[in-house]
């Protein structure tokens, strides 16, 4: 008897941070995995030989995901590879600081670029190609607690994490007839390379306003999409899943404040 069929999974900016997590997760899960990323090849190739050992066959490619001519390069060659995905995470995103006054527009452009078109174009293509295999599928977009509260000198970021909550409502409305579902995981205070740069002591200044008196681990995020991906979340879809410790559902108390 044959061995069941790997699944394929693309997940954009899978070279370092939860696109690292997601791609080692989906791997031990049994999924086949490509996967893009921009600007680190020796982080990516870390990253394929470490999925590979789960046992998965692995694509690593370079693609500006805000550039459809190469999104769609990225496709084809994955296509040669291993056919129609069967999972989407949109997980590539950049992020600027700057006050709206001092905000550059071409920082703008570069954020909303990359991480709202991105994931546009990611959908796009990777759905169009589920609808032509005809076996449904799944997308999962990594949002942001920036989609529920706004967040000082994140305004293009805030602005790029809100479009994407809303194409994740209309992207499961349009495909739900075709079988694919489409979520969105909004991740709290995750401690990965870029976040460690905001802060002295990142873990601890978040863990200090979180309920669960924790900082975010990127694997807290893969659990999720991995859960999203599942038959056991076949009839969710349209749906923002908060990964964040409790830390953006508690109200801004001016009474009492308990960070024991």
């Amino acid at each position: 008897m044959s061995e069941p069929r790997r699944r394929l999974a693309v997940v954009t900016g899978g070279s370092t941070g939860i696109g690292r997590a997601c791609v080692n997760a989906l791997a031990s899960a049994g999924w086949n995995v490509a996967f893009s990323y921009f600007r680190s090849p020796a982080e990516a190739e870390q990253t394929a030989a470490s999925a590979r050992v789960a046992g998965a066959d692995v694509l690593a490619l370079r693609c500006d995901v805000g550039v459809k001519a190469e999104v769609d390069e990225f496709y084809e060659q994955v296509d040669l590879w291993h056919g129609a995905p069967d999972l989407l995470v949109n997980n590539a995103g950049i992020q600027t600081w700057a006050s709206l006054l001092e905000l550059e527009e071409a920082s703008w452009d570069r954020v909303i670029r990359t991480n709202l078109k991105g994931c546009f174009l990611n959908t796009q293509t990777a759905a169009r190609r589920m609808v032509a295999a005809g076996k449904g599928g799944a997308v999962v977009n990594i949002g942001s607690g920036c989609n529920k509260l706004a967040f000082p000198k994140l305004v293009d970021y805030t602005a790029s994490k809100g479009g994407i909550e809303q194409l994740t409502k209309v992207a499961a409305v349009e495909l739900g007839p075709h079988g694919i579902r489409v979520n969105c995981v909004a991740p709290g205070a995750i401690e990965i390379e870029r976040t460690q740069a905001e802060a002295g002591d990142y873990a601890a200044t978040w863990s200090a306003i979180t309920p669960m008196r924790r900082v975010g681990r990127p694997d807290d995020v893969a659990a999720l999409v991995l859960y999203l991906a599942s038959p056991a979340a076949a009839f969710i879809s349209g749906q923002t899943v908060w990964v964040d410790g409790g830390v953006f559902s508690q109200a801004n108390w001016p009474y009492e404040r308990n960070t024991s």
